[in-house]
């Protein structure tokens, strides 16, 4: 857990400070290390925190880069990734768990997404074209690291 906090919160700085493309190899690395340990990782919670903020996070940089359908596809991923985990009986209850409770935000986010960018494929295959008409809440999430 702590090498994936240091990867953030460096990808953070890196945002932050407008070196989108250090940022993007650091939220990649980031990524990278919660989708190897998900499943290994102590506490479920923090197991599916992680995945989920390395994604959004992708999201948020290639919104700033004016990428709306990559950002797309980031929280799609993420949202489906939760979903197959929920489902999978191989996997050990509290990580099922984590993704049900999760689950919840990373539709929020797609919701708020489609508000604000319109409809991509992928977002129209994984949720339905109704969503585009949805009254999606506003975006505030704990979830975010520094932005």
């Amino acid at each position: 857990m702590e090498h994936w906090k240091r990867t953030i919160e460096r990808a953070n700085r890196c945002f932050m400070q407008g070196e989108l493309v250090d940022a993007r190899e650091h939220y990649l690395q980031a990524l990278a290390l919660a989708q190897v340990l998900f499943a290994r990782w102590g506490d479920a919670d923090e197991a599916v925190a992680a995945c989920v903020i390395s994604h959004h996070n992708l999201a948020d940089l290639h919104l700033r880069l004016n990428q709306p359908e990559e950002s797309a596809e980031y929280l799609c991923a993420i949202h489906q990734r939760l979903l197959q985990t929920m489902q999978d009986t191989r996997l050990p209850q509290p990580l099922r768990e984590a993704a049900l409770r999760q689950s919840s935000k990373t539709y929020v986010e797609l919701l708020n997404f489609i508000s604000d960018h319109g409809e991509y494929p992928r977002t129209h295959r994984l949720l339905g074209s109704h969503t585009a008409q949805t009254d999606a809440p506003t975006r505030n999430s704990p979830f975010y690291g520094a932005h």
